[in-house]
């Protein structure tokens, strides 16, 4: 499975609007908000890319922010994959967000999060969530490649790095 069979182009966010300039990692309520804004602006992308009705926004943020709630989806290097599953959606739907500054994300590593994939997948597919969870991970396992998404500037370029990344 590729990134871009899942991945939605027009919900890629090249620059999270989510800061923590002032968040002190260790302040958990505040890394809490941290979470929950970034998982906002992810999951809205994808609604205003159509994916998935207006009325469903609130509560497929509110599944992903329940998962995380069961251990944190910061996998470390810099990466986390906050996802969930819902009914609201017919077919596994990602997208990727960039924080320029990192974001505290309670990662196993305890660094900073720069690279975030969203996945929202139906909950008769699980087949389909795992396998797109492992296409993350080792897409993500490539330091070089990491590194060069965190240099893109813009939905283009992040979409053809996505597009001449390895499929398993």
């Amino acid at each position: 499975m590729r990134l871009t069979n899942f991945i939605v182009r027009d919900a890629i966010v090249p620059a999270l609007a989510t800061t923590a300039a002032d968040v002190n990692p260790r302040d958990s309520a505040a890394v809490t908000g941290v979470k929950e804004r970034v998982i906002r602006e992810m999951v809205g992308g994808l609604s205003a890319a159509g994916y998935f009705r207006d009325a469903d926004l609130e509560d497929i943020t509110r599944a992903v922010l329940r998962r995380e709630q069961l251990g944190t989806t910061g996998i470390g290097k810099n990466i986390a994959i906050p996802h969930s599953r819902h009914p609201a959606v017919d077919r596994l739907i990602g997208t990727l967000a960039l924080s320029k500054t990192g974001l505290p994300f309670e990662s196993l590593d305890g660094e900073p999060v720069y690279v975030f994939v969203l996945l929202v997948s139906p909950q008769d597919r699980p087949g389909d969530h795992l396998r797109a969870l492992e296409a993350v991970v080792r897409t993500m396992r490539n330091d070089e490649y990491v590194r060069q998404l965190r240099a893109c500037t813009t939905r283009e370029e992040i979409w053809a790095l996505l597009e001449n990344a390895p499929g398993w």
